[in-house]
């Protein structure tokens, strides 16, 4: 009786863990402006203007990025990621 209870409860703390280590997405909020652990591949945490940093895709040249987004240099990183443009950048 005990023994199922110790390993359902280690199964949900390991699923837990699991759960909370997962890499944000692309639009998602994170952490620290400049870091790539806390997006998935191809993205990094940008802090744009006020508000929260959020993942955005790593660029090189706009190119890269989407019709309404510029390709930025992110704060706190020698990187740079896809921003939504600026009315005088349009």
């Amino acid at each position: 009786m005990h023994r199922r209870l110790i390993v359902r409860l280690t199964l949900v703390a390991a699923l837990s863990l699991a759960a909370g280590c997962a890499s944000a997405e692309i639009g998602d909020e994170c952490g620290t402006s400049g870091a790539t652990d806390e997006c998935v591949d191809g993205a990094i945490c940008t802090q744009i203007s006020s508000g929260d940093p959020v993942c955005r895709k790593s660029c090189t040249e706009d190119a890269d990025c989407g019709t309404d987004e510029a390709c930025n240099g992110v704060s706190g990183a020698n990187t740079k990621s896809c921003q939504p443009k600026t009315s005088s950048k349009k």
